[in-house]
């Protein structure tokens, strides 16, 4: 059996049609759905029954370096949407060295990144809302 590869740098993040580069170390990117596709309930008898959540709702979160310039870039991305409250825009998580793909047409900046300063440099992490976020988790060849 052949060893699979996967390798960070092949993670492309694209807000409104910018890359977005200057990642941190360790996770860097997480996608995740705010809730549940189903709901279980058992019923006194054992009976078992699941309801399925209309929610496609999502969170993707950036861990960007201090020095990354992307900062800047989602910093008037949600200053933007705090004056004008519409300047939601498309954002895209892909693996080029794999099949995961996630992605959202109408997405904003639901956390600003808080800034800290330090003797060391330090990181900046956003919390991206995404309205109906669509995810493929895939795999690495």
């Amino acid at each position: 059996m052949a060893a699979a590869t996967y390798a960070p740098r092949e993670i492309s993040v694209t807000v409104a049609g910018t890359p977005i580069t200057g990642f941190a170390e360790d996770t860097f990117v997480s996608v995740e759905r705010n809730s549940d596709a189903f709901t279980l309930k058992a019923g006194a008898d054992g009976g078992i029954s699941r309801t399925h959540s209309a929610d496609r709702s999502g969170m993707i979160t950036l861990t960007l370096k201090q020095t990354s310039t992307s900062n800047e870039v989602l910093s008037a991305l949600q200053l933007a949407d705090e004056l004008t409250l519409s300047a939601k825009f498309p954002v895209a998580v892909r693996d080029s060295n794999g099949t995961s793909l996630h992605f959202g047409a109408d997405a904003w900046i639901q956390k600003v990144a808080n800034a800290e300063y330090a003797s060391d440099e330090g990181d900046r992490e956003w919390v991206i809302g995404v309205a109906d976020l669509s995810s493929f988790v895939g795999s690495n060849s």
